[in-house]
């Protein structure tokens, strides 16, 4: 076991460095090419969004035709059927497409090509160095979670996540080593090449009160829904581009392009502060000043129409922005501090959204601070209960069940999987009703 601790300890460095600066190139690549658009009149962003959608369809269209493996470049896919394999040719595409959406105003992440790059990285080390699959595995799961560690400044739930989100209701244990050491050291080398960190202040209760718990409780159950929201609208509206395709015969780099030019249309009535990340969005609800409620419906939409057309980008920081603005407007009618709202919002969302609530608790300390954890914790497990079994990854594992009223058979990916509800409960009911 010891030597297994140090094998891990220089593997993980390794993969911690690489993918750290790895990470950080992309970050202040993508950060400049931003701020070059970040002050464009209202009319060149509405040319900039279907010319962006048009440069997305056609470099991951041409671009994928260098992958003659026949392997995924889905993370998820890579550890449950890949056996820790990708494609190594196409490592660049998905980087390079983030900076073009993000930069010409698409509403997505940044933590989806620095995941993507993180085990791109990460599986090529383990087949240079010839590693068994299960090392592999264990490998690309790291990689994961030093990409998200790095980008969020989050080193613990950066790894915890990098793991949790590999399958509903299950944590490998043997991949947490990996993951922790990785994650640290990626957050380390990202520091040193100087990529920067928010750190907010929220005003948790000096003393914990029972009454807010459970408000926050309530207020978890409503980012559930808002979460399950989120989902629903995403995959809906990739589906109906799909449908659009397959209907009229479009060329496939044709679908961004039109999604680009839907979202053009729609900011005349959308502010633009929904586009792009929409970071000064999420960072005005955490510091307590006012947002619409109708905000959140915004910033699905138009990351549902940026990502369902074809658009590349992550689906992680929308949850944030969507879970801070949904619990700052909230919060009012809760009662409770809009900050402190915002703060519950966003780690809900993100653990009911991604299945990923012991990360999401883990986020808020990182982010907020540790005298909020039991309101975190509340409203955490309370959002991730209420999406059900639903994801923002189609490729996610569903290990449990998230209640013993439901059955399911396990180890398929979310949407493929047989979910009903349990005899004793069919039962039940089936009596209730006989008795009227």
């Amino acid at each position: 076991m010891l030597a297994t601790v140090l094998q891990w300890l220089v593997l993980s460095t390794i993969v911690g460095a690489l993918v750290g600066t790895g990470v950080s190139f992309f970050l202040i690549a993508l950060f400049a090419s931003t701020d070059l658009t970040a002050d464009i009149s209202l009319w060149l962003q509405m040319l900039l969004l279907p010319l962006g959608g048009l440069a997305n369809g056609l470099l991951l269209y041409y671009g994928y035709r260098l992958n003659r493996t026949g392997l995924s470049d889905s993370v998820i896919t890579a550890v449950h059927d890949q056996r820790g394999r990708m494609p190594l040719k196409t490592l660049w595409i998905k980087p390079v497409a983030g900076i073009i959406t993000l930069a010409s105003g698409g509403a997505a992440g940044k933590e989806g090509p620095c995941s993507h790059l993180g085990a791109n990285l990460a599986s090529g080390l383990g087949q240079a160095l010839k590693l068994n699959s299960e090392l592999r595995k264990r490998l690309v799961a790291c990689g994961v979670s030093a990409g998200f560690a790095s980008v969020f400044g989050t080193p613990i739930a950066g790894a915890i996540y990098g793991v949790e989100v590999l399958a509903v209701g299950r944590i490998r244990h043997d991949f947490l080593l990996p993951a922790i050491i990785g994650g640290v050291t990626a957050h380390q080398v990202s520091l040193f090449w100087g990529v920067p960190y928010d750190n907010y202040h929220i005003p948790f209760l000096e003393s914990f009160s029972q009454l807010i718990f459970v408000k926050t409780i309530i207020l978890g159950i409503a980012c559930g829904l808002i979460a399950r929201f989120y989902v629903d609208v995403v995959h809906g509206v990739r589906k109906l581009f799909e449908k659009l395709r397959s209907t009229f015969n479009i060329w496939p780099p044709l679908l961004p392009f039109i999604g680009g030019c839907l979202i053009a249309v729609l900011i005349f009535w959308i502010p633009t502060d929904y586009l792009g990340l929409s970071l000064p969005l999420m960072d005005s609800a955490l510091e307590g000043n006012a947002i619409h409620w109708t905000g959140f419906i915004w910033k699905t939409l138009l990351v549902a129409i940026t990502l369902g057309s074809g658009f590349y980008g992550g689906v992680v920081t929308p949850q944030f922005v969507i879970g801070a603005v949904a619990g700052n407007a909230l919060a009012i009618y809760l009662g409770i501090n809009p900050a402190l709202g915002a703060a519950i919002g966003l780690v809900a969302v993100l653990a009911s959204a991604s299945n990923t609530p012991i990360a999401a608790i883990l986020m808020g300390v990182e982010l907020f601070g540790g005298t909020g954890l039991l309101y975190v914790a509340g409203a955490s497990i309370s959002a991730y209960l209420l999406i059900g079994h639903r994801s923002i990854y189609p490729d996610q594992r569903l290990a449990y069940a998230k209640s013993t009223w439901i059955h399911l058979q396990s180890e398929l990916p979310i949407g493929q999987e047989k979910v009903r509800l349990s005899y004793g409960l069919l039962k039940w009911w089936s009596q209730r009703k006989n008795r009227k």
